[in-house]
């Protein structure tokens, strides 16, 4: 079947399309109705269907006699280990820390916020929540107590899951004091805390309230997968939010191995025993989907990496990380391969490494700008497959749907939706606009299998957020266009368009001509207030290592592409040289805190920001 075809059938008859994907996986007891709507507008996918997730990615493997197979290789260079799971093995030590958390009384409903490294005893507590039925909250390791604080109000757990330090290039920090204060800050106190002992630093236990991992797991009974119902919550991952209250985006379980699964073929092209590496943090939704849940349902090996694409030791890291463990499939986000592209712009690091293993690349978590395409097509020869999705919705909503056919490329585009997925460029009213023009994108209500079931104890806002904006359909707060191919283009944030003296332009646009300059490594563009024009475009903009050349040179031959591209429509006059670009730990652009700073307006610090101290830099520059 091709695509056009397969779409189609998912968007004419849902029912029997879900239905045949949902028999790919083991249930206790397969559902009878595929999708029934909700109250809220949404509505629900296998209502009477039970499953426990834990044993569709654990234990069914074993029972389709992969239990000799690797399941998980945990790979860290900032301590220079490399360990690795069979399946068998992997369910054995998931199996015993769900009697740990029986042992602590934790039941199906309970929630458990596990704040952790990149270490396999974060998958083994996730796993071992869905075991029995527990529902996790994974808080990314090292953000601040506070952000922790909200955490633990928000989703009241019955305990903590932790270990007593992160590692970073040149720190090790410690995490037990900012649980500590964290608990201490919150109104709601867990009653268990679990620590996870590393070598690099030690925590102290507070008695009767913290417990040793080890301890507890010696003496633990394993315990057998629970069966939840298809709606029951998985787990709450939250997001910011507009309101500076994070969003919990609850997600279920049988919507969602039925999702992934799948997506694990169709985005993927992924097959049992594939080496899968998706080189993100399991504090994000991309670890979540594709290091812990959808290789191991797929019956893939999954790498779990402890280090970044650069300085662990060097920009050759991802390619070792290749060879050593002949990995297939490799996705990341594009500001890896950015900051790997600075470090060595000609790619004389890979020429080190042998990654005939390798398929496929795969970027996503921001749009992949084609000077970054081009790089990456130009020095590894590989297929370079962008796609589209968010927290929200859990897998791509827009794909090169390899698994069906390899559809050409188109740089800037995240190719097409998704089967499942009825995506639309609308605008404010939900009127469906023509094929090249820009709008919101949107999709038309309901929404396939796994994505979010709601807001966390907040109906009302997930229905406000997401529902309201534009009547029958779930808006993503994302603007782009469809060209006449069917391919999406998406541009950036709704609130990344700027207005130029009543202009509409594409910060995106301007970041494309920007990028592609030969001494460019990454850039930003954002709408500064002007009082003339309403807004004015300003670029940020970090040089490639070895590059030469002078900033105002750079500047005026900046202003002159886009001028030439876009048009002096685009009033594009300044670029300031940084250092860095202030992101967040996912790596994403903080595009609106740079904008309140070249605005001159108060701006809160956010969370999830890497490093803090790039905002008054920023804010030095913007002063001279």
């Amino acid at each position: 079947m091709d695509y056009h075809s397969e779409f189609r059938r998912s968007i004419d008859n849902p029912d029997d399309f879900w239905r045949e994907q949902a028999e790919k996986i083991d249930w206790i007891e397969p559902p009878k109705t595929i999708w029934q709507p909700t109250d809220n507008g949404h509505g629900q996918w296998f209502p009477d269907g039970t499953l426990n997730t834990c044993d569709v990615a654990l234990d069914a493997n074993i029972r389709a006699g992969r239990g000799d197979q690797k399941a998980l290789i945990y790979d860290s260079p900032v301590t220079n280990t490399k360990r690795s799971y069979t399946y068998s093995e992997l369910t054995d030590e998931v199996a015993r820390f769900a009697g740990v958390l029986k042992g602590r009384g934790i039941t199906k409903g309970d929630r458990v916020i596990i704040y952790m490294p990149m270490i396999p005893e974060a998958v083994i507590a996730m796993l071992g929540c869905a075991r029995i039925g527990a529902i996790h909250s994974v808080v990314f390791g090292g953000f601040a107590a506070h952000e922790l604080a909200v955490r633990i109000d928000d989703a009241k757990p019955e305990a903590v899951i932790t270990a007593s330090c992160g590692i970073e290039v040149s720190r090790v920090i410690e995490y037990k004091p900012l649980v500590n204060k964290a608990i201490d800050q919150a109104s709601h106190k867990p009653e268990t805390c679990i620590v996870y002992q590393r070598p690099q630093a030690k925590a102290d236990l507070i008695q009767g309230r913290d417990f040793d991992w080890n301890e507890l797991m010696a003496a633990a009974e394993p315990a057998a997968p629970v069966p939840v119902k298809s709606t029951d919550p998985l787990y709450i991952l939250y997001t910011s939010g507009t309101t500076g209250k994070p969003k919990g985006v609850v997600r279920d379980n049988g919507g969602h191995a039925v999702a992934l699964n799948y997506s694990m073929n169709l985005v993927y092209d992924a097959k049992p025993g594939d080496v899968y590496w998706a080189a993100s943090d399991v504090g994000w939704v991309v670890g979540h989907s594709y290091i812990v849940y959808a290789p191991l349902f797929a019956g893939c090996t999954s790498i779990l990496y402890e280090g970044k694409p650069v300085k662990t030791p060097d920009a050759g890291a991802f390619w070792r990380v290749v060879q050593d463990h002949k990995v297939n499939m490799l996705f990341t986000a594009p500001t890896a391969f950015r900051a790997v592209r600075k470090e060595d712009p000609e790619a004389d690091q890979l020429s080190r490494y042998n990654i005939s293993s390798l398929k496929r690349l795969f970027l996503a978590g921001e749009r992949l700008d084609p000077a970054t395409y081009e790089w990456l097509k130009e020095h590894t020869g590989l297929p370079v497959l962008d796609h589209w999705w968010q927290t929200e919705t859990g897998w791509a909503i827009c794909c090169n749907p390899v698994g069906i056919e390899m559809m050409a490329t188109k740089p800037g585009s995240a190719t097409v939706p998704s089967p499942g997925y009825n995506v639309q460029v609308v605008d404010r009213n939900g009127s469906q606009m023509p094929a090249g023009e820009q709008g919101q994108i949107a999709v038309k209500l309901p929404l396939p299998p796994g994505c979010m079931m709601t807001v966390w104890g907040d109906d009302e806002r997930f229905r406000k957020t997401y529902l309201e904006p534009i009547s029958g359909f779930y808006s993503s707060g994302d603007g782009g266009f469809i060209d006449d191919d069917g391919y999406v283009f998406i541009m950036g944030r709704t609130d990344d368009v700027i207005n130029v003296a009543g202009h509409r332009l594409s910060t995106g646009e301007m970041e494309e001509v920007v990028a592609s300059h030969p001494a460019i490594a990454e850039c930003c563009v954002v709408g500064a207030h002007d009082d003339m024009k309403g807004q004015i475009p300003i670029g940020l903009v970090l040089i490639k290592d070895g590059a030469t050349i002078d900033h105002d040179e750079l500047e005026d031959e900046l202003v002159e592409m886009v001028r030439d591209k876009i048009g002096a429509i685009a009033c594009f006059r300044r670029a300031l040289v940084v250092d860095r670009l202030p992101k967040t730990r996912s790596g994403k652009i903080l595009r609106r805190v740079i904008r309140q700073i070249a605005d001159g307006e108060e701006y809160a610090v956010p969370s999830t920001i890497d490093d803090p101290a790039i905002l008054e830099e920023i804010s030095e520059q913007f002063r001279h």
